[in-house]
């Protein structure tokens, strides 16, 4: 899936490894922690760890995922306020934010003007959006309690949810001026670092929040991928152990563990990881987009395919998906599904070029001249670079009229390439229509056996345009017998090869 697999880092910017903090839908800290534990109406902030159930760990998209209880211990009976808010917990699992917000009408007053239960509809009025009325909320309790350090956090939390990662980083570092051991807030600020690069400050805050509490799920699985993306695999893979451990209920440690499997080529503990992560959030996207690349690393793309359909239905408006369901149809055969998926992707996301290639590619197969011509021609103005882009537009353009079309596109395109380069004289010849013995003369004598594949390819092409069949069924047979599996080109000239009815002998 060279498309996909080979280049997609230069890309795909922005998608780094663990999807740290999105920023919308938060469910926040102190909300969730208050909705847990305030069943038993526990008034005040977060409350201590028990032996029955461990100080539960945030999630990587900034809310807050509780550890499970032990099976042996029964669920309390509940009533009253208790109900409710066990009503308000059902419809917040299913993002029910309208329900959830509603039933705050039916709490007591007295208690619903606690400060606890005012941060609450806060937390639950950011998850909905309503960023602005939460912050009203929180600075109605800040007016009163100013160095309130919950109250500072639910603020903090507000403005990552509406993306001012400004604002949120100062009213943290506040929170720190207050208590410098307010472990959800160090992991916070580890979380901005990371989404940084700054791995140093990163682990700084992380250490920072474990020297405070050892077991803090979130720290463990931060400070992991600190040291995951310092090559320091041994120590990440130590901390994820250990959060596994920990947390064995939580998703996020088995994914981590599992993609960082997928990096050190352990597979099948990989599959067992994110398969597990899947079972326990089977409505996460990236668990399941992680287990379909990973199966697709292990060649049961079937599996794979299956994996990542889940993915699309799940978040259709995300672009990653359709990339690798569109290879794996590509690469089944399935050229009618690889096409409408590549052209989701043109639509998500026109940037990312590589579904352009994979258009023009198709639509090259089907005979769709024109239609290839101007994928590669959006290719190639995403990726002016891949002069590639600029020689299959052009082949398609000769083929939709006269070959001399597209000649002014071709001398703008050739301005910026290098003259010493095979690339230069190729789509020179493309451009003059003449000087084929040259260019020929130096593929033979080409020591790069990938440029010396891409450049045959074009050659053949060139010649089958131009009605040189014997030449270009040679320079098809000269790419075939290079065998360089990982270029664009070797997929079009297995076609082409196909089509031809050619034999290596």
């Amino acid at each position: 899936m060279y498309h996909i697999e080979m280049k997609k880092r230069r890309a795909i910017r922005g998608l780094k490894p663990g999807r740290l903090l999105p920023l919308g839908g938060l469910f926040l800290f102190f909300g969730l922690t208050t909705l847990i534990l305030i069943l038993g109406l526990n008034s005040c902030g977060t409350p201590p760890k028990t032996v029955e159930e461990k100080e539960t760990p945030q999630d990587r998209t900034g809310g807050i995922v509780p550890a499970p209880k032990p099976e042996s211990v029964p669920e309390p009976e509940i009533t009253g306020t208790e109900l409710i808010l066990a009503r308000m917990a059902k419809f917040l699992d299913e993002d029910k934010f309208t329900e959830a917000i509603a039933l705050f009408d039916e709490i007591d007053p007295e208690e619903a003007a606690a400060t606890s239960m005012r941060l609450l509809k806060a937390s639950v009025l950011s998850s909905a959006g309503k960023n602005q009325e939460a912050r009203t909320l929180v600075n109605e309790i800040l007016l009163a309690e100013a160095d309130n350090t919950e109250a500072l956090y639910v603020l903090a939390a507000t403005y990552a949810a509406g993306r001012k990662e400004k604002e949120q980083k100062q009213t943290l570092e506040k929170i720190l001026k207050i208590d410098p051991n307010h472990v959800e807030t160090l992991v916070s600020l580890g979380d901005i670092s990371l989404r940084a690069d700054s791995y140093r400050n990163a682990g700084g805050y992380y250490d920072r929040a474990l020297a405070a509490d050892p077991e803090n799920g979130s720290a463990l699985v931060g400070r992991a991928l600190v040291y995951r993306y310092s090559h320091n695999l041994q120590k990440a893979s130590a901390l994820l152990n250990q959060a596994v451990s920990l947390y064995p209920r939580w998703y996020v440690p088995w994914n981590e563990r599992g993609r960082l499997n997928r990096s050190m080529g352990a597979l099948p503990q990989a599959v067992s990881d994110l398969s597990t992560a899947s079972k326990l959030a089977p409505n996460d996207f990236w668990v399941h987009c992680d287990l379909g690349k990973t199966l697709i690393d292990m060649n049961r793309k079937a599996e794979a395919l299956e994996e990542l359909t889940l993915a699309v239905k799940l978040d259709p408006k995300n672009f990653l998906a359709y990339v690798y369901t569109g290879g794996i149809k590509d690469e089944l055969g399935d050229y009618d599904g690889a096409e409408a998926d590549y052209t989701v992707v043109t639509k998500l996301n026109p940037g990312y070029y590589f579904a352009w290639e994979g258009l023009g590619i198709i639509k090259m197969r089907k005979g769709k001249w024109a239609e290839a011509r101007d994928a590669f021609l959006e290719a190639y103005k995403y990726a002016p670079k891949e002069n590639a882009y600029a020689l299959l537009a052009a082949a398609n353009w000769m083929r939709t009229g006269r070959p001399q079309d597209p000649k002014q596109f071709l001398a703008t395109a050739l301005r910026p390439v290098s003259r010493d380069s095979l690339e230069w004289y190729m789509m020179r010849l493309y451009h003059d229509l003449t000087g084929d013995a040259d260019v020929a003369g130096r593929i033979d004598r080409e020591k790069n056996l990938i440029t010396k594949a891409r450049m045959a390819y074009y050659m053949a092409l060139y010649y089958e345009i131009r009605g040189s069949a014997i030449l270009a069924d040679r320079y098809y047979s000269l790419v075939k017998t290079l065998d360089q599996k990982g270029i664009p080109e070797w997929r079009l000239n297995e076609w082409a090869f196909t089509q031809r009815n050619l034999a290596i002998h």
